[in-house]
């Protein structure tokens, strides 16, 4: 297939912010950032890219409201996770705990509000 992977972009009004948030309270890492309007997040071998936006992200009350969710992250130990980001400050809004698909998740919020995920197989490989 031509087509090897996708990125997906959450946008902030406060890019300075949302840097800070997923790097010292997530533990991310900071793969790039342009100018002052634009940065990628990694997360192991994958990325996600923050927009700098005048407004609130109108799909967050849809997220919020549907029970959906913004960004999926993978992980090998999600209790350790939520100890980590516990202890940095960000609360949970749901978990960890474990789903009928095989899965053990937790969910938080990020500095604006978008919901985040975090997940891992029952058998302790990356959801």
């Amino acid at each position: 297939m031509l087509i090897f992977g996708g990125t997906p972009q959450l946008r902030t009004q406060d890019l300075d912010a949302s840097i800070r948030f997923y790097t010292e309270k997530v533990g991310l890492t900071l793969d790039f950032r342009h100018s002052d309007f634009y940065a990628a997040i990694r997360a192991g071998d994958q990325v996600f890219h923050l927009k700098l936006v005048d407004r609130p992200d109108p799909s967050i009350a849809f997220v919020q409201a549907g029970d959906h969710l913004d960004l999926y992250l993978g992980t090998r130990d999600v209790d350790a996770v939520a100890n980590m980001l516990k202890t940095n400050g960000v609360s949970l809004v749901r978990g960890p705990e474990d789903t009928p698909w095989q899965a053990r998740e937790l969910v938080f919020r990020d500095d604006q509000g978008h919901t985040i995920y975090v997940g891992q197989s029952r058998g302790g490989t990356a959801a």
